[in-house]
């Protein structure tokens, strides 16, 4: 977990479990994945995922068939998906 908040500093956050709303790769549409792991601060109040999270989200939407996903889908369910592609071959960060 983060060693402070992202937003504000602050050292009141805790790990929780949210819901976001994730624009495909395509931009075609967005979707809702729920139970998704996500910081909030308690005193800025501000909810979002690690940069890390953030990535893994769309590496997977990358690699997968998103045709097969409908408007909502679960975290875990999202991240098991069988992949197409090995690796995002479009990230050079790494």
């Amino acid at each position: 977990m983060a060693n402070g908040c992202e937003w504000c500093g602050s050292q009141n956050i805790h790990l929780s479990i949210g819901r976001v709303f994730w624009e495909m790769p395509d931009g075609t549409r967005a979707i809702e994945i729920t139970e998704t792991p996500t910081l909030f601060c308690h005193d800025c109040k501000m909810v979002y995922q690690e940069e890390k999270m953030v990535k893994d989200i769309e590496n997977q939407l990358f690699l997968i068939d998103t045709k097969q996903i409908g408007n909502k889908i679960s975290f875990h369910d999202l991240m098991n998906k069988p992949r197409i592609l090995k690796k995002n071959y479009f990230d050079f960060s790494s």
